[in-house]
């Protein structure tokens, strides 16, 4: 047989990888293929075409955690099969996730104590547009049983991340975003009064803001609420957006009064996937108390011989970071949390004190009040000689995703860019950007050409 040729019915399973008739031919890519082919040969070239995308360990754009333990991965593993949806057939993994709730719960105030309410969800968007809807058919029972229209609901806001825009827009509930005032980073509690009526829902504060990483007013917030009610007769609950901060703030800044200890608070969601440390595809959302969630918003579904209470927007889906969720707060406890969290906000004060020290940058955020994160600007955007952008870029070639977007409504002029410092991201690691960040203001801001890579022979 000459060697260009190949023998369609021999065994490929002791061939090379990159040997085989799929390796040699290239992945299909628009149809499926008619014959099977040897695993091996098939991991490596998925494998191969996911190295072209960015380093995860870089991207610094991110809140989601990217980084877990062996034993993580392993537990990942072994609930790979089970459907979470299924509390009949898994019942173990069902008490799990009742065990995260408490928790949580616990861990936010909650004055339920035992009788906590709350779900896992896949994410933190999930988790707001269940507390959305849990407000909007409060209100609307409220507004029926008084008599009164419930056709045209709204929810206030500051700039929030694009959930709350799609959960406005699929479950028809008008939005009001509050613009930011020069020099504010998120909603303001004097700005309520012009934005609530007797259509109003609720107000949604943030708990790290999406932008710039530090901490709407809460307390503030619901305080205001307070005193509208007192002339208004309104009373218009809050829920806390905790994606990020719900796993920050009770560990870092304990004090803060945020939580179920605000009265007028409601419902709290946070993402586990992001400072809460579980992988990717867990959210959780908790009630104040059982009544503050309508009970026609929970199915009773019978599922494999078994009736279940739900409340999700899906129904099939892993039970695998939920087990990990619930791993990950046995495995580090509060002084864990505590640990992690502080050692990754001293390394965001580091590079806020390099970043300062650069020169053509202004501070937005440092990291020492709220997120583990930092963000800046230009200080004189028509005089640096560059852009954000263009700095992004550069930035991009040594492999670092760090994001540059202008800020929401009224101050969309300002651009900035962000950096969060995650478990995971080291010290090390983090001045090592702050060295190239260093080198790509000076090879931007330089009016001689830039130097081409040597060539050794």
């Amino acid at each position: 047989m000459a060697l260009h040729e190949v023998d369609l019915d021999r065994d490929e399973a002791y061939d090379d990888v990159y040997s085989t008739h799929v390796s040699a031919a290239g992945l299909p890519k628009y149809r499926v293929p008619h014959l099977p082919s040897p695993p091996e040969a098939v991991y490596a070239l998925v494998h191969d075409e996911l190295a072209l995308d960015g380093n995860s360990a870089q991207n610094l754009a991110t809140f989601c955690t990217t980084w877990a333990e062996p034993q993580v991965h392993r537990l990942m593993d072994e609930c790979l099969s089970k459907n979470m949806v299924d509390k009949d057939e898994y019942p173990q993994t069902a008490e799990i996730e009742a065990r995260c709730v408490h928790m949580i719960a616990d861990l936010w105030h909650s004055p339920a104590g035992r009788n906590a309410v709350g779900c896992s969800t896949t994410g933190s968007s999930e988790a707001a547009m269940l507390g959305g809807l849990a407000l909007k058919f409060r209100w609307r029972r409220r507004r029926q049983a008084e008599g009164k229209p419930a056709d045209r609901p709204n929810l206030v806001c500051g700039p929030v991340q694009v959930c709350w825009e799609k959960f406005a827009r699929y479950f028809d509930v008008e939005l009001r975003q509050v613009p930011l005032e020069p020099d504010a980073t998120g909603l303001r509690p004097h700005q309520l009064r012009e934005y609530v009526d007797e259509n109003t829902i609720g107000v949604v504060g943030i708990l790290g803001v999406t932008f710039t990483c530090d901490y709407e007013p809460i307390e503030a917030l619901a305080a205001e609420l307070d005193a509208i009610q007192h002339d208004t007769g309104l009373d218009i609950p809050l829920h806390v957006d905790a994606a990020s901060g719900g796993f920050v703030a009770p560990f870092l800044q304990p004090e803060l009064v945020w939580d179920f200890r605000v009265e007028r608070v409601v419902s709290i969601n946070a993402s586990g996937h992001k400072y809460g440390m579980a992988p990717l595809g867990v959210g959780w959302a908790i009630w104040r108390t059982p009544d503050c969630l309508p009970e026609e918003l929970v199915f009773k579904v019978d599922y494999l011989g078994g009736e279940m209470p739900t409340f999700a927007l899906n129904f099939s889906r892993p039970g695998g970071e939920i087990v990990a969720q619930y791993y990950t707060l046995l495995r580090l406890g509060r002084e864990g949390y505590r640990r992690v969290l502080q050692t990754c906000a001293d390394t965001a004060r580091a590079l806020a004190r390099e970043v300062e020290r650069m020169g053509p940058f202004t501070l937005l955020y440092d990291g020492g009040t709220a997120l583990p994160a930092v963000s800046w600007t230009l200080t004189d955007p028509d005089r640096a000689g560059f852009t954000l952008y263009q700095l992004t870029d550069e930035l991009r070639m040594r492999g670092w995703q760090v994001p540059a977007y202008p800020l929401p409504t009224h101050r969309q002029d300002t651009v900035i860019q962000r950096v969060l410092v995650r478990h995971g991201i080291s010290r090390d690691k983090i001045m090592l950007l702050a060295d190239d960040l260093r080198t790509a203001v000076s090879r931007l801001t330089s009016d001689a050409p830039r130097e081409q890579p040597a060539f050794h022979h």
